[in-house]
C-alpha cells in the first residue's frame, strides 16, 4: 500500500531541489555570463555616450547583442559544435555543469515521488538524493572553478579587451547567470544537508503511528 507522506521539511526540501535544478539549467543556457559593450570596443575599447547603454553578453556557448536605441536583442550560439566552444577550459566547464545539472534534475524528479515512495533498493530515497546532490555540487564547483580560466581565450579578449586573461575579466563584468550558478551551487549543498531532515521528518513516530492506523494520506506539520 502506498502511503503519501507530506511534512513541512520534506516539502521544503522538494521545493528547494526543484528550484536549484531549474536555476542551474537557466544559468547554463543563458548568455549573461559576461557583459561587455559592442560599439567599436572590439578594436579600441572606447565607448561613446550614445552607445553606452548598448550591451553584448557572452555565455559559455552563446551570445547576445542588445541595442538599446532600437530595443532589439539578438541572441544565438557562437559555437555550432562542442569543439568550437571558446576554450578547452570552457569545454570542461560544459561537461561538469551538464553532469551536475543532470544529477540535480534526476533528484528533482525523485523528490516529487518521495511523497509516496520513501526507499529505493531498501535505501532511504532522501539519503540517496542527498548523496546525489552532494556529488552534483562537486561537479558544479569544478565547472565554476574552470570557467574563469577560459577568460584568456580569443573570444573573451574580443569582448573584454586585451587585458582579459585567466581569472581576470578585463573590461567586462560578470552577469547574473554566473552569480545564479554560484548561488545554485551553494543551495545544492544546503539541499544535500537538508535531505537528512526530510528523512527524519517522514520517519518520525507520529508518522509511524498514522501508518499503523491505516491512513494512506499523512500530513505532518
Amino acid at each position: 500500500m502506498c502511503h503519501v507522506i507530506v511534512t513541512c521539511r520534506s516539502m521544503l526540501w522538494t521545493l528547494m531541489s526543484i528550484v536549484v535544478a531549474f536555476a542551474e539549467l537557466v544559468a547554463f543556457m543563458s548568455a549573461e555570463w559576461l557583459v561587455g559593450y559592442p560599439d567599436g570596443s572590439e578594436f579600441n575599447f572606447t565607448i561613446t555616450a550614445s552607445h553606452r547603454s548598448d550591451q553584448r553578453t557572452l555565455g559559455i556557448y552563446n551570445r547576445c547583442i542588445k541595442v538599446a536605441q532600437q530595443k532589439v536583442v539578438q541572441c544565438g550560439a557562437y559555437a555550432t559544435d562542442f569543439m568550437e566552444i571558446a576554450s578547452g577550459f570552457w569545454q570542461a566547464t560544459v561537461i561538469f555543469l551538464v553532469v551536475g545539472i543532470f544529477l540535480l534534475s534526476l533528484v528533482a524528479i525523485l523528490s516529487v515521488f518521495s511523497m509516496c515512495f520513501q526507499s529505493i533498493l531498501k535505501k532511504s530515497i532522501f539519503n540517496v538524493c542527498g548523496l546525489l546532490q552532494g556529488i552534483a555540487g562537486l561537479f558544479l564547483i569544478l565547472g565554476l572553478m574552470l570557467y574563469p580560466a577560459g577568460w584568456g581565450s580569443k573570444k573573451v579578449v574580443d569582448y573584454c579587451g586585451p587585458d582579459a586573461s585567466p581569472y581576470k575579466v578585463g573590461l567586462c563584468s560578470l552577469g547574473w547567470a554566473f552569480y545564479t550558478a554560484v548561488g545554485g551551487t551553494v543551495l545544492t549543498f544546503i539541499c544535500a544537508m537538508f535531505s537528512a531532515q526530510a528523512e527524519i521528518a517522514t520517519s518520525s513516530d507520529k508518522v509511524q503511528d498514522e501508518i499503523e492506523e491505516g491512513r494512506s494520506l499523512i500530513c505532518v506539520l
